[in-house]
């Protein structure tokens, strides 16, 4: 039976999937959840994330939610298709792999949410973004890439000289931080700039880029 994943093509969480699922070069139907209606809050999908929210993948009756519990999963269970995102073949890059997908979860995506969400996200509820709260975030966030700048200064990727689920893990929320007036927070820094440009330049990421239209006019 065929992967099915429910989302919205312009939404970060179900991109992360999107993309991964295109480097794997799998085969999957996409099905649209109408947020706007409130669907995911219905009994139907509460069956498949209890949490109401997107993605969730489906694969045959084996039904998981969590962008990158999805990923992982995906990556592992193709791993002999497409690009190999998790290093299967050495435990010591595998582990560095892991490594920095903890720190996208833990130190990046944490500060880079908050920004994304106060300049796209607050005006369509009708809130002023909250400045304060995005200098903040700023704050850590170029905190964080210091860290970045440093470690890319010694290696391609983030885990290594090969790409992987820690690098493929930042693409979306860093695609729409690139479209906000702080956008020199990366360009600032030529190591994370190149990493950022050659990342972003997959042809499995720019399929799903497409997609991504969230805060155009």
């Amino acid at each position: 039976m065929a992967l099915k994943l429910y989302g919205l093509p312009m939404s970060t969480c179900t991109t992360r999937v999107l993309t991964c699922l295109h480097e794997k070069e799998l085969e999957f139907e996409q099905v649209p959840v109408n947020l706007f209606e409130g669907e995911h809050k219905k009994t139907p999908f509460l069956a498949k994330n209890p949490f109401g929210q997107i993605p969730v993948l489906e694969d045959g009756d084996f039904a998981l939610f969590e962008s990158r519990a999805i990923t992982a999963y995906v990556a592992e269970k193709y791993k002999e298709s497409g690009c190999d995102l998790l290093r299967h073949n050495d435990l010591k890059e595998a582990a560095l792999v892991k490594v920095w997908m903890e720190v996208e979860s833990h130190q990046y995506n944490p500060a880079i949410y908050h920004i994304v969400y106060q300049f796209f996200v607050s005006p369509l509820h009708g809130k002023t973004p909250d400045q304060a709260v995005i200098d903040e975030n700023l704050e850590k966030l170029g905190k964080v890439l210091d860290v970045y700048e440093a470690k890319l200064r010694t290696s391609k990727y983030l885990a290594g000289d090969f790409y992987s689920l820690a690098d493929l893990h930042h693409l979306s929320y860093t695609f729409y931080f690139m479209k906000t007036p702080w956008a020199s927070l990366i360009n600032s820094r030529p190591n994370v700039k190149g990493w950022w440009e050659d990342i972003s330049s997959r042809p499995a990421f720019k399929k799903v880029a497409e997609g991504m239209t969230f805060g155009e006019k």
